[in-house]
């Protein structure tokens, strides 16, 4: 590549070697984007400009990542709508920025992704490049590093909502390291592969954890395997189509006779026959484990109301108790976490990690591990977040209480259906947990590599090696 200093007009400044990536030279986003432009200003987009179809519309939830995450779900616009807010209209390889509110957001709308066009809100700004200098994928990997936020931010205002001053303007005038276009395409190969596992975890625990939801639904709302077993019993010469070792709806073939074939009235309506009624505190317990902060080592994991998803179980996300203040619970990898704080969020998961969390976590335990899945299943229900949401007392900062909590009424099953349920669902969990470790060690090789990598520090063949032997 030319070492040659160009003027501000075709401003690429070579800036000397970079390591052993040769000599790279930095090049204004002005220079090297074929458009930088706002989202829509003001009101032009709201509640009441949303249809039920249309062009989607990007906002902050869907920058989570380095790629627009398009399962989150959209608002849309008509047609005519977004025609009218042409400058707002992105497209696939597009570079979407947030300047107002979660600032330092950018993310990658993919060529894979759901729409061909979208339209981005009132708090993002887009880039879109001139592919024969700089790639997209770079351009994102770029301003995830320290230095990329660094600058990204560096023109910030902090009065009110935070925001980035001028942020078309502004990000014209930042630099970039601007490797060949190979150097950055193989750069972005490792990183998207690191992300790609990442996300592929995150989509695999999504799954395990609709099928468990799906399964506890079947068992212990619906009573499907019942229903299913006094279906059967009705139907004349069933015993010519069915046999005894073949599954029913919602029931393994193994667990057959675990379950009646029959429901019978109760004061919770109809339940299975020889099932009770009770309530979530003859099966769970609160585990009241209180801890000063001068007895919690540095670097144990800390677990507050933010670090919890809304209705998730997977909590992939925590801090250290380096700088607690306050006295906290002490929780233990498996037990459950409960938002106790504004309910209606629905902030429920399991532990996947020791630690200490927020007083405004209820920690749950069963009290035996064979009802581990069958409490799970409930207190991370819709139906038991609403009640919890139903009795909690304060105006501004709503709050539930274990006493509340533990006379939720529920059918309860025998034992061993409990216990068979448990041992059912234990292995979705354990691989919810196993892939969060392995997305937070991903996560860290990730962060680890991008900086040297986008420097030139360390070559592409090294950072392969170390990808392959992590993923």
């Amino acid at each position: 590549m030319s070492s040659r200093r160009m003027t501000q007009g075709g401003s690429l400044r070579n800036r000397g070697r970079l390591g052993m990536a040769g000599e790279w030279q930095l090049a204004k986003i002005g220079d090297i984007a074929e458009r930088v432009a706002m989202g829509p200003f003001g009101s032009s987009i709201k509640v009441e400009t949303f249809v039920p179809s249309g062009v989607p519309v990007i906002s902050g939830q869907h920058l989570r990542g380095t790629k627009v995450d398009d399962k989150v779900g959209f608002n849309f616009v008509s047609e005519s709508h977004a025609q009218r807010l042409r400058n707002a209209n992105v497209q696939r390889g597009d570079v979407i920025f947030t300047h107002a509110g979660n600032i330092g957001q950018v993310a990658l709308v993919p060529e894979s992704a759901q729409f061909e066009r979208y339209v981005i809100s009132q708090r993002q700004f887009y880039m879109r490049c001139n592919r024969d200098k700089i790639l997209p994928e770079f351009v994102v990997a770029y301003f995830k590093t320290p230095k990329g936020q660094h600058s990204l931010l560096a023109n910030t205002s902090q009065v009110g909502v935070p925001s980035i001053a001028q942020p078309v303007t502004y990000l014209r005038t930042i630099e970039i390291p601007l490797p060949p276009l190979s150097e950055q395409r193989a750069i972005a190969h490792i990183l998207g592969t690191l992300d790609d596992k990442i996300e592929l975890n995150r989509r695999m625990s999504e799954t395990l954890e609709a099928m468990a939801r799906a399964l506890f639904k079947a068992w212990f709302v619906d009573f499907e395997p019942v229903r299913a077993k006094h279906a059967l019993s009705k139907v004349e010469g069933i015993e010519e189509r069915w046999q005894r070792g073949q599954s029913l709806p919602g029931l393994p073939a193994h667990l057959y006779d675990l379950f009646p074939d029959r429901l019978v009235d109760s004061a919770h309506g109809a339940i299975p026959q020889g099932w009770g009624v009770g309530c979530l505190g003859d099966v769970a317990d609160h585990q009241r484990r209180g801890i000063q902060p001068h007895d919690i080592e540095n670097g144990t994991p800390y677990i507050a109301l933010e670090h919890i998803p809304k209705g998730r179980i997977a909590l992939t996300e925590w801090g250290t108790a380096d700088v607690l203040e306050s006295n906290k619970f002490v929780f233990k990898q498996g037990e459950i976490l409960f938002g106790k704080l504004r309910p209606y969020f629905h902030k429920v998961g399991v532990a996947p990690v020791d630690g200490v969390c927020s007083t405004d976590i209820v920690v749950l335990t069963a009290t035996s591990s064979d009802w581990f899945g069958f409490v799970l299943g409930h207190v991370s229900s819709s139906e038991f977040v609403e009640y919890t949401n139903a009795g909690s007392t304060g105006t501004k900062m709503p709050r539930t209480s274990w006493d509340d909590m533990a006379r939720y009424e529920l059918v309860l099953p025998p034992k061993p259906v409990a216990k068979a349920f448990t041992e059912l669902m234990q292995p979705s969990i354990d691989r919810i947990t196993a892939g969060i470790h392995q997305s937070r060690t991903l996560a860290t090789l990730r962060d680890t590599l991008l900086p040297k990598l986008i420097s030139g520090e360390l070559r592409v063949p090294d950072a392969e090696h170390h990808t392959k032997a992590s993923v």
